[in-house]
């Protein structure tokens, strides 16, 4: 409807612009400097780590698996409140995703969950980030060190957050984060693959451009994974925005907070240690807190001009894709009970009032 406030609001300026500019007047368009220099300037959010662009996040899980040797006979545990990209990676290498629970506070994979799925066929552990809350990293940490996995994290929604100071990104043995235009900074389209090791990087970058480091010397099977020049210049202007654009959203979800407590609806919970840079700021509504639930909710939000999101309404081991009957319960609450509020940088004092208002029925 008209004048309703969106659930997100990609922002591109005059330095996006002129940056696009910039690479169509130097005429090299494909994956060249300005990749160079977007990877060398994001690796300062991660603790330094060696940064490769690539053409999507989806892309970045993909190629993080294949550098670290998962495949057929492997078992990945995920979770499967995320978004299907998360295990579609794992099934596209051949291996099996394995599907556990989440935790009720911060909807992130449950490290008791993660334990009791490991077999003697378990390569890794795919944590999610979900909503741009980290995983209970240390946990995951102590887990995996005990049963000798691999950690990727999937850091697609996490952008500068961080756990006990340590960014989200630098627990892993890699971790990969979207440029989707809905993420907390963009690139128009593209992913970023972080890793400590040398060896990974390298297999990283021979895997996005055809199994090739130096034209027609192909060393192994690869793909056209790369990122253009055109998207690293959008990313590096988006990515000095960052810092204050997360500011933003801290602040506007501490306003929704102290808004909305008190009327019944669930806000987002912060562990302890934990830096949220809220991609999205999900809520909980049970049928007890509002008639008819969720749905009838978001509803109301509509007839009253604020967008909402639904993320995600179908638990991934439920889909047609992979069609498991699993006993998920926390899983299943949060898909019939979350529901993603306006939290973007783009809201002014006004809509942060609407979208408060709406809640509580005002």
């Amino acid at each position: 409807m008209a004048g309703t406030i969106p659930a997100a609001a990609p922002f591109f300026g005059a330095e996006e612009r002129e940056a696009v500019d910039r690479v169509l007047r130097s005429g090299m368009v494909a994956q060249g400097p300005e990749v160079a220099a977007f990877e060398q300037e994001f690796a300062q959010i991660v603790a330094g780590r060696t940064s490769v662009a690539v053409n999507s996040g989806t892309s970045g899980l993909h190629l993080a698996l294949i550098a670290m040797g998962i495949g057929p006979g492997d078992e990945v545990i995920v979770p499967s409140f995320s978004f299907a990209a998360t295990a579609n990676v794992v099934a596209l290498v051949g291996a099996t995703p394995v599907f556990v629970d989440v935790e009720p506070d911060h909807f992130c994979i449950d490290p008791a969950a993660v334990e009791a799925a490991i077999t003697p066929r378990t390569a890794a552990i795919m944590p999610v980030h979900l909503y741009g809350h980290p995983a209970d990293m240390v946990r995951l940490g102590e887990i995996a060190e005990r049963h000798g996995l691999a950690i990727i994290e999937d850091a697609c929604q996490a952008h500068a957050a961080a756990l006990h100071g340590t960014p989200v990104g630098a627990f892993g043995k890699t971790a990969v984060f979207s440029l989707y235009p809905t993420k907390n900074m963009t690139s128009g389209e593209g992913g970023m693959v972080v890793t400590d090791d040398p060896e990974i990087a390298r297999k990283l970058r021979l895997l996005r451009n055809q199994g090739m480091e130096k034209r027609y010397e192909n060393e192994v099977v690869g793909f056209n994974m790369r990122m253009t020049d055109l998207h690293a210049a959008i990313g590096r202007v988006q990515l000095g925005r960052l810092a204050g654009w997360t500011e933003q959203r801290r602040a506007n979800a501490a306003y929704l907070d102290a808004g909305i407590a008190g009327s019944g609806i669930v806000t987002p919970a912060v562990a302890a240690g934990a830096t949220h840079v809220y991609h999205q700021y999900t809520v909980r509504v049970s049928d007890e807190a509002f008639p008819g639930g969720r749905d009838a909710f978001a509803a109301r939000l509509t007839e009253r001009g604020v967008g909402s999101g639904v993320y995600y309404p179908v638990p991934i081991h439920r889909l047609p894709s992979f069609g498991l009957t699993l006993d998920l319960p926390e899983t299943e609450r949060a898909a019939r009970e979350v529901l993603s509020l306006p939290v973007h940088p783009s809201l002014s004092e006004g809509d942060l009032k609407t979208v408060v208002e709406a809640v509580v029925g005002q």
